[in-house]
């Protein structure tokens, strides 16, 4: 029998930078403990926890993610993208691409250009980078660490998520 996961849900993303800050030490504490656990259990107790949190918190009444990350573009999906707008992939490329010198692509714009009101207005053509934020399913969480708290005052699933893997985990955090 798997054993029940606490989630602790927080909402409201107002509050995040907030609560972050005043967790930082806290934190950096959580960060190492994490670097320590057992991968195996690491990951399947980040997934329940990803697919409760998800399910329980409206991303359309958050999107932080979208006004405030730098979006990869891969060719393929900048040739949909522009067959949806229904313009030549030069005038798509020209408004809404920086390439660098590597070949690779982002947005050229925060908030992302497609965000309307918390929608996303080509939302199935939507870039992989966006499918897949916060990535919290994905396995190996233990190397994504450092980005996914990059974001932890920024996305409620990700906040919901490290703050019910502390209770989860029976993480104790001895304040300063």
């Amino acid at each position: 029998m798997q054993n029940a996961i606490l989630l602790i849900i927080y909402h409201d993303p107002e509050p995040l930078p907030f609560l972050a800050k005043e967790k930082e030490k806290e934190n950096e504490a959580f960060f190492e403990f994490l670097q320590e656990a057992d991968s195996v259990v690491l990951d399947q107790q980040v997934s329940a926890l990803q697919a409760a949190a998800t399910s329980a918190i409206d991303c359309r009444k958050c999107g932080n993610c979208c006004r405030s990350l730098m979006i990869n573009v891969e060719e393929s999906e900048a040739e949909v993208v522009a067959g949806r707008l229904e313009i030549s992939r030069q005038v798509f490329d020209d408004q809404y691409l920086e390439k660098g010198v590597s070949g690779t692509m982002i947005l050229n714009q925060i908030p992302c250009p497609f965000l309307h009101h918390n929608s996303c207005t080509i939302y199935s053509d939507r870039f992989s980078g966006c499918r897949e934020f916060p990535a919290l399913h994905v396995p190996d969480f233990q190397k994504r660490l450092f980005t996914t708290f990059q974001h932890y005052d920024r996305c409620p699933i990700i906040f919901t998520v490290l703050e019910s893997l502390k209770k989860n985990l029976s993480f104790q955090h001895a304040a300063d």
